[in-house]
């Protein structure tokens, strides 16, 4: 049987173990302490809640209730709760008990629903506390950050980017955020990875039976197999640079979407904030001026995180006095680091000066999106309107459907101008955005492409062996993305050490 026989047999069939070691997990539940903590926030509140892992939560339960019984999983029940030491009453809860290993840590796992007063939530602490019996080989402690999702993934209940992805979803702002985490959380994410992973592994197999049965067979079946093989990787390459591309346009869903007001002083910037915001945000004033330097707003329009700069009036540096023209600098400054630039012009004086057009051209040169909005609106017409649309779509270069009219006073004409900025906002990021931590993009650029190209480097040197363990790299890159080939404390430390002391 010759190689390319070998070698078609070996791509129907499974990936051999060998090449995709996943990391060995060993269950905690039995070696690891019990642990608790208060999952929601200190303070007065109608309920806080105790969560508890591990294998002394029936042993807690009983202490704290009194009650000989096993708690029933998945039940409700109202308990008194009492410490154990001096058996006064603590508190009258809701207790749910949850059996291993169906649990988010994957150990028991027993939850106390508090009244939210702080008194309650401590003393019930503080009698939990109480159970650590070190001499009767009983080990409970209070929970470190993200200690119970790092034991829901040792027990091999999430890997690691659904991890993440749980953790983008407690600190998502906004609704696209929100969305964005979900293809982490639910495992989508997870799943491309590891077929990527297969493919890789696939291919290393491939190179391993040039390099076991290479000698027997002639140059050109050799050079055939390597061709077969860099295209697949050329072709895994792509779709890499693919994902690292949606997820560099849907990170601006994470840090906010840039909006720069700018114009003119006393043109309505500010007012105009204050309306998309729907609250007095800055300052307005009827003074040229008012606005000295860039006051920058996050808000939440309808689902983007949005970071508004309302900067100083753009006029002739002749005119304004030291600070001013400090802020007239920052300010074009500003709108050059933008996704967007709201251009607002007054319809009573929309009279812009040569230093304006020239930073109006400045901003077209670097490819920033302008929508030109002209405010006080009440004080002008449609014929007014049609003539100021004609001659300043010309003067700008900028097409018609990008000018609205508006009036921050009447508010005619905002609702039209937020559901543009909406589309704006959709071709600033993407239509299926994805979040991804600044750990995976790194091990995607400098283990996984990297292995890549050094597997071209050598399979230009007609060096198979080198060639194969560049890509055993980028397998081991995405094991290390997803978790499957962790074998470094601190990576795990990394991952988790941003979550709060109760998930």
């Amino acid at each position: 049987m010759n190689l390319l026989c070998n070698v078609k047999r070996l791509l129907r069939s499974p990936v051999p173990s060998r090449m995709v070691q996943p990391y060995r997990r060993v269950a905690t539940s039995d070696y690891s302490p019990t642990i608790y903590a208060l999952s929601t926030k200190m303070g007065r509140a109608a309920i806080g809640v105790v969560r508890i892992s591990g294998s002394q939560s029936r042993y807690i339960y009983k202490k704290l209730t009194k009650k000989e019984s096993e708690p029933l999983p998945r039940v409700a029940a109202v308990r008194n709760l009492y410490s154990s030491r001096s058996g006064v009453q603590l508190d009258n809860a809701l207790t749910l008990f949850f059996q291993a290993p169906h649990t988010y840590t994957g150990e028991d796992l027993l939850e106390l629903h508090l009244h939210g007063g702080t008194a309650v939530v401590q003393s019930v602490l503080k009698a939990i506390e109480e159970l650590h019996q070190p001499e009767k080989q009983i080990f409970i402690r209070y929970a470190e950050n993200g200690e119970f999702s790092r034991r829901a993934f040792i027990n091999g209940k999430y890997d690691l980017m659904e991890i993440e992805g749980i953790r983008e979803m407690i600190d998502a702002e906004t609704e696209s955020q929100r969305l964005a985490s979900l293809a982490s959380m639910d495992g989508s994410n997870s799943g491309l990875f590891r077929s990527w992973r297969q493919e890789i592994a696939r291919n290393v197999a491939l190179l391993t039976t040039v390099i076991d049965f290479g000698e027997d067979h002639d140059i050109e079946e050799v050079s055939q197999l390597f061709g077969q093989v860099g295209a697949n990787i050329h072709q895994l390459e792509s779709s890499i640079r693919e994902y690292l591309y949606r997820a560099e346009r849907s990170q601006v869903l994470l840090n906010g979407i840039k909006l720069s007001l700018l114009g003119p002083p006393n043109a309505g910037k500010s007012s105009l904030l204050n309306c998309l915001a729907s609250k007095n945000a800055a300052i307005v004033s009827e003074i040229a001026g008012t606005t000295r330097d860039i006051i920058d707003i996050p808000l939440d329009i309808n689902g983007y995180k949005i970071i508004i700069g309302d900067t100083a009036g753009i006029r002739s540096l002749e005119d304004a006095d030291t600070i001013e023209k400090e802020g007239i600098k920052r300010a074009k400054a500003a709108s050059l680091t933008s996704d967007i630039v709201l251009l607002v012009l007054p319809v009573d004086k929309p009279v812009v000066d040569d230093s304006f057009l020239e930073h109006i051209k400045q901003l077209t040169q670097h490819k920033k999106r302008i929508i030109v909005v002209f405010n006080k609106r009440d004080l002008s017409n449609e014929t007014l309107n049609k003539n100021l649309l004609e001659k300043y779509s010309r003067v700008f270069g900028i097409e018609k459907p990008l000018f609205h009219f508006v009036s921050c006073n009447t508010g005619e004409g905002i609702d039209s101008l937020a559901k543009s900025l909406v589309s704006e906002f959709q071709n600033v990021t993407t239509s299926d955005p994805i979040i991804v931590s600044t750990r995976t993009r790194d091990l995607l650029v400098n283990d996984v492409l990297h292995g890549f190209k050094e597997f071209q480097y050598w399979r230009d040197q007609e060096d198979v062996v080198l060639a194969s363990e560049s890509l055993r790299q980028s397998v081991e890159g995405i094991g290390k993305i997803t978790g499957d080939a962790v074998g470094v404390e601190e990576i795990l430390g990394i991952v988790f050490s941003s979550f709060c002391i109760g998930k």
